[in-house]
């Protein structure tokens, strides 16, 4: 600490001795320190992992390939800058298509990534933080890249060094919900990849809520999925969850930062975070689903009310409560 608060005073003295200057050099280990609290690593975990993850095994587990595996393409071999990077993979990103595909073995064994809402800013520093460090990666990842004709694999980029910090509340709550969106969207997404729309529907009538029910068990906090336009009447909002389930509906509409909500009462937290439609969604929750896939629908949940939306529409929320004593 001491160290820090020297190298601040020293900075504060050079800013003011040198007023016209435009650019200051920061020392080494201060830099550290910053760069160390990168946002985009935090946001990768939050919004890749679940089909990009670096725990996946090589073939039968993996819907994607792994972050590590994007990076090599396009930052490892050279084939962009960090500005080329950064504007190419947000262009992909939030409107990914076929003309735009340059891991074409990728896409021809899981598919086209599907378009989906992310919040501002996110994807920009996710490429950020791509491009200047090191990421976690599979333990068959050097193997399979030099198979490929890629001698000698080092990933390049800076290491980074985690600073540990106390978990809010807000950090276990989506820990807990993102945790049980990757369970459940990893078999889901894998399920339409292999055997199509109709076998997913088949496979959330039957596992969805177990699943949610196991992650509960492992967390020991009761997690819902629930919704103001149910599919399965289990997942109905309750009179508190509907106000929740407006406010982000409202926020979303106004293109508003959206955060998760803490209720604190007595030694219990409740914790919502809204559930948002992407392309992917619409095959059974959108405007023109299939007629083979809404007859199962209707097999299924007679008095389903999931349905007509739209992309980037908040179609549910995550409610989770758990005890205090957890943190």
């Amino acid at each position: 600490m001491k160290y820090l608060i020297s190298i601040l005073a020293i900075i504060s003295l050079f800013i003011f001795q040198n007023r016209e200057s435009t650019y200051i050099a920061i020392p080494e280990k201060l830099s550290e320190i910053q760069n160390n609290n990168h946002e985009g690593k935090k946001l990768m975990e939050t919004h890749c992992y679940l089909c990009h993850s670096p725990n996946a095994a090589e073939n039968e587990d993996r819907i994607a390939p792994p972050m590590v595996a994007i990076k090599a393409k396009y930052i490892d071999k050279e084939r962009f800058n960090k500005a080329e990077f950064i504007q190419y993979f947000t262009d992909f990103v939030k409107n990914p298509t076929k003309e735009k595909v340059l891991m074409y073995g990728a896409v021809k064994k899981h598919g086209l990534m599907p378009k989906q809402d992310f919040p501002k800013g996110s994807v920009e520093k996710i490429a950020d933080f791509l491009y200047d460090y090191q990421i976690e990666e599979p333990s068959w990842f050097k193997a399979h890249w030099e198979l490929h004709g890629n001698k000698n694999w080092i990933q390049s980029g800076k290491k980074f060094i985690e600073v540990a910090s106390q978990k809010t509340f807000s950090d276990i709550g989506l820990e807990y919900a993102l945790e049980t969106k990757k369970v459940l969207g990893k078999t889901l997404m894998g399920t339409i990849q292999k055997e199509g729309t109709i076998a997913a529907l088949d496979f959330c009538n039957v596992q969805a809520m177990p699943l949610t029910d196991s992650m509960a068990l492992k967390y020991n906090a009761t997690i819902k999925r629930v919704s103001d336009k149910n599919r399965n009447p289990k997942n109905k909002a309750n009179a508190e969850e509907l106000k929740y389930i407006a406010k982000f509906k409202k926020q979303m509409a106004n293109m508003q930062d959206i955060k998760p909500v803490i209720v604190e009462k007595g030694n219990t937290v409740h914790f919502y975070y809204p559930i948002e439609t992407n392309t992917m969604c619409l095959q059974c929750h959108g405007k023109n689903i299939k007629p083979e896939v809404s007859r199962r629908v209707l097999k299924l949940y007679p008095k389903d009310l999931a349905v007509n939306y739209n992309e980037s529409e908040v179609r549910g929320m995550w409610s989770i409560t758990f005890n205090k004593k957890i943190k």
